[in-house]
């Protein structure tokens, strides 16, 4: 971890070279020297990351080296602050700037011995990495491997002892996976088992590799273990005597000897003409599985290759070169989670009833995981069944016990081996996620924010630092130390969450290495020279006189108490890079902000102040500004001094309900914004009161991703218009109409942006945009109010992808037909209060892949759409306030019907619905014979409704 910190610094460094170290006088040499010296160990340091957590000694001299870089960029930081003083103008800005003069030639002599000081740790520091160096050298030159990963190893064997009956869940994968490698064609297919560490894949390989009917089927079978002391060689040589042992033939003579191409020939050549199964157990990258893929022959004999991995990008790409899927196996669901545990823990014994709650709540950290519910059943399973307050401190202390406890150790270095495997770069990003509360959603697009305002992203030549994050969090992902918690329609990841104990295996190590300072309870570890704090609950946890000096990132979750940032903080914090008091009891603006020169991020989100001070211009370095859901309806006009500022969100919804029209509310924008270049985002811009001015200023803002523009009026769209065929990096514009009547004028665009993705037009429309069906990268698109008098899907039914398609008051004609072919992609339809629609039809081979159907408050529609039954893959069907006659004439059809209708159901139809496969979802139902007003609503959700329909 000390690696990510060196990068920092060197980056720090380079620039402060360039740009400052003139300033520093005498401090030059000291500055070059520093830098000469962190290079080597920065170097060393990637390389020796992977043996501390296995040798004290090197542990200790990272933590040097890391308290080193820190310090250093204390000093640094320091340093620039003396310059940015603001002294103003006239006499007095003269005494102020002889004042300053003064006091800076005292700081920068300071500076300067601090860096002295820091030489001399550092060359202490130099002396020590000679001799660890060599110690690691004769460790490569020995084992090969480090003590952790052999210790792996060993765990990985008892996977392959355990008896089934011990197993609970494993039947139905099981039973999967065989018919996987029993089904498909000739060729050699690969099956890859994906899942994060410790959730059985080589438990669940080894029962399929063992079944009597694969053995049957397989004359020749392998199991290779591949794990991270990968050596292609070794790894190619135990191929071999492990088949040529399977084939009853002696190893071929001078085997040690032999180069890669020669091993992978004789491996090639004696599988080239036999059905084989190959296990690769444990594969960690990509190069493993191109290393092996081509010495087993892609022969027409039904071949079959199942490889374990806890990388998603790993087995998604094996399975490109033939005709396999990925099989990712699944948590233990509930039911299989509790016999696990009460089995371990209880021997089989039911729970004590006084004992439930309080396992219930430890499983649930457990989230299936089938290798943490075994460890902790181990730990539960010594305690005093009389002694509940042992078994509740176990519950409320669960990352102490991981820590503390030897019964929890292997579990640890399972759930370790993946976060020790990830290059520094991702290590302080995947760190950074302790700061967040257990069990809490973490917002993609702030995380990727924070990532930036850290200074976690490196550059990359072609990509901003925003999409370089997202690749980090694909990695992540890919890796299983990240889970999806919510997506949109289109199929954009919202929100992730953190596993339970990942999260306590990260705040440890976050502890440990000084990282972050979590204050959620009367229990914290402060340590000197905190760099992040992140509280939890309640201020009351924060100790007296800390030290947040070298403080650089400030975290809120959930504070209950009014916010007064200089009496919980008296002695300041100016070298803060994040602000984050998300929801925070907060009604002014803190004005102690304005003075933190390096801020890069603030978030007052959700929170209910209502004025941003003239002063917010003195924040030079703010890259974030995020004032959603606030009160602020206005902005100074020192926002634009802010000239890296990349993300503006100032908007608020007063009516949640989106069938109002002014629903959303923005903000009064700058008639000079175009001065702002850097913005990325820009949401969401009242333009009503600078008209075509603000329009035409838009078209400067060429890195623009995301804009939102509220109360357009007619007149300011030929300008808008012109400003957009500038804006080539558009990915999302939503645009809304000063009024329900007033018409978009959107005709004007030659050449849209076409990379958006996602458009939203709220307003009256002449006629459809000409441009709108070239856009073929649109994946959602959101048309309301536009009572158009064309049918609108003649011209987006061949947008090729097209996924959620919601279309409010759009048509004023009486039929909405749904073309053979036309939208291919479409998942979602949503129709609303198409006030003379009377017929709707849907054509076979229609919307193919649509699987959630709303439609709306259409008065004059009486019944189902006409082919409805063709939407095989429709999952859920919403009816929302539909007439009368359309209610009364839809009852739940009897077999043999053509289709089986849709309706609001009365108590007595409940059982047959369900029995039929469908989950009533939001159904006010009647009890039989109650003849009172019901509302004409209808929520149903089918999980196979291919044959609901016929």
């Amino acid at each position: 971890m000390a690696e990510s910190a060196v990068a920092f610094l060197l980056d720090k460094l380079s620039r402060f070279v360039v740009y400052e170290i003139q300033l520093l006088g005498g401090g030059r040499e000291e500055v070059l020297y520093l830098r000469g010296e962190l290079e080597h160990l920065w170097a060393f340091l990637k390389v020796a990351d992977a043996f501390e957590e296995s040798d004290e000694e090197l542990k200790v001299w990272i933590k040097q080296v890391r308290e080193i870089a820190y310090d250093t960029e204390d000093a640094l930081d320091e340093f620039t602050l003396l310059q940015v003083h603001d002294h103003g103008d006239g006499f007095y800005g003269s005494l102020s700037r002889l004042s300053c003069c003064i006091k800076n030639r005292k700081a920068r002599s300071r500076i300067v011995s601090e860096l002295q000081g820091i030489n001399s740790r550092i060359t202490n520091v130099c002396k020590g990495y000679e001799r660890l160096l060599h110690k690691m050298n004769k460790a490569e030159q020995g084992s090969g491997s480090t003590s952790a990963s052999n210790t792996w190893q060993d765990r990985r064997g008892d996977a392959l002892l355990i008896d089934k009956i011990d197993l609970v869940g494993i039947d139905e994968p099981k039973q999967k996976l065989v018919q996987d490698l029993m089904k498909g064609g000739c060729g050699r297919e690969v099956v890859p088992v994906a899942a994060m560490g410790g959730m059985g894949k080589t438990t669940l390989a080894k029962q399929v590799y063992d079944d009597a009917e694969v053995k049957k089927h397989f004359k020749i079978r392998a199991w290779i273990t591949v794990s991270q002391s990968f050596k292609i060689e070794e790894l190619l040589k135990d191929m071999i005597r492990e088949i040529f042992r399977v084939v009853s033939r002696p190893v071929p003579e001078g085997l040690d000897s032999m180069n890669n191409n020669r091993l992978r020939r004789i491996i090639k050549d004696l599988l080239q003409k036999r059905r084989y199964l190959i296990v690769l157990d444990d594969v960690w990258r990509l190069h493993e599985w191109d290393a092996v893929k081509y010495a087993l022959p892609n022969n027409n004999y039904g071949s079959r290759v199942i490889l374990t991995t806890r990388n998603t990008d790993v087995a998604s790409t094996s399975v490109t070169e033939s005709v396999g899927e990925v099989f990712n196996l699944k948590p233990l669901a509930p039911k299989e989670s509790w016999d696990l545990f009460c089995r371990k823990t209880f021997q089989g014994n039911a729970c004590p009833t006084y004992l439930e709650e309080i396992c219930k709540n430890i499983l649930k950290k457990c989230e299936g995981l089938p290798l943490a519910i075994v460890a902790i059943s181990g730990v539960l399973a010594t305690k005093d069944k009389r002694r509940i307050d042992e078994w509740d401190m176990v519950c409320r202390s669960f990352g102490a016990e991981i820590d503390g406890n030897d019964k929890l150790k292997d579990l640890k270095k399972v759930l370790s081996l993946s976060f020790n495997d990830l290059p520094y770069y991702l290590k302080s990003c995947f760190l950074y996620l302790s700061i967040f509360p257990e069990d809490y959603l973490i917002e993609r697009m702030r995380l990727i924010r924070l990532w930036i305002a850290e200074g976690f992203i490196e550059a990359k030549e072609g990509k901003t630092p925003e999409e370089v994050a997202e690749d980090y969090l694909n990695e992540l992902l890919n890796r299983g130390l990240l889970q999806v918690a919510d997506t949109t329609s289109d199929g954009r990841v919202k929100m992730y969450h953190v596993h339970d104990l990942l999260r306590e295996i990260i705040v440890s190590k976050s502890r440990d290495q000084k990282f972050t300072v979590i204050a959620k309870d009367q229990n914290v570890v402060w340590y000197d020279k905190v760099r992040r704090l992140s509280i939890h609950n309640t201020l009351q946890n924060l100790q007296e006189n800390i030290s947040v000096s070298q403080l650089r990132s400030l975290f809120m979750f959930g504070v209950p108490e009014k916010l007064f940032m200089h009496t919980i903080f008296p002695h300041g914090f100016r070298l803060l890079h994040v602000l984050d008091m998300q929801n925070a009891r907060l009604k002014k603006f803190p004005i102690d902000i304005v003075n933190l020169y390096y801020l890069k991020y603030l978030s007052l989100r959700g929170t209910k102040v209502k004025i941003i001070p003239s002063f917010i211009g003195k924040l030079q370095n703010l890259e974030t500004l995020d004032l959603k859901h606030s009160r602020v309806t206005e902005l100074p006009v020192e926002i634009l001094k802010l000239q890296r500022l990349r993300h503006l969100l100032v908007y608020h919804f007063k009516l949640e309900s989106y069938e109002y029209f002014h629903s959303r509310y923005g903000f009064q924008v700058q008639e000079s914004i175009g001065h702002l270049r850097s913005l990325q985002k820009l949401c969401f811009i009242e333009a009503n009161g600078g008209g075509s001015t603000i329009m035409t200023e838009l078209g400067k803002l060429n890195q623009l991703r995301r804009l939102g523009i509220l109360k357009l009026r007619k007149e300011d769209g030929k300008s808008l218009c012109s400003s957009l065929k500038r804006l080539t990096n558009l990915h999302a514009l939503s645009i809304t109409s000063i009024g329900k009547e007033e018409i978009l004028d959107l005709q004007h665009l030659s050449s849209p942006p076409l990379l958006i993705q996602r458009l939203y037009l709220r307003g009256r429309l002449e006629t459809l945009p000409h441009w709108l069906p070239s856009l073929h990268g649109l994946v959602r698109l959101y048309l309301k109010w536009s009572r158009l008098k064309d049918d609108p899907l003649e011209f987006l039914q061949h947008l090729p992808n097209l996924v959620h398609l919601e279309l409010l008051q759009v048509f004023e004609g009486d039929v909405l037909s749904f073309r053979m072919g036309g939208f291919k992609k479409l998942k979602v339809l949503g129709l609303d209060k198409f006030s003379e629609l009377r017929c709707m039809k849907v054509e076979v081979g229609a919307m193919p892949c649509v699987e959630k159907l709303i439609i709306q408050r259409c008065k004059l529609l009486k019944r189902v759409p006409e082919g409805i039954e063709y939407l095989t893959k429709l999952k859920v069907l919403e009816f929302f306030d539909m007439p009368e006659e359309f209610i009364q004439t839809l009852r739940p059809g009897e077999k043999g019907s053509d289709y089986w209708k849709v309706a609001h159901i009365p108590q007595a139809y409940s059982t047959y619905w369900r029995e039929g496969g469908w989950e009533i979802n939001s159904l006010e139902s009647l009890s039989e014979g109650d003849n009172s007003p019901r509302p004409n609503t209808i929520i149903l959700k089918s999980h196979d409704l291919q044959t609901r329909w016929k």
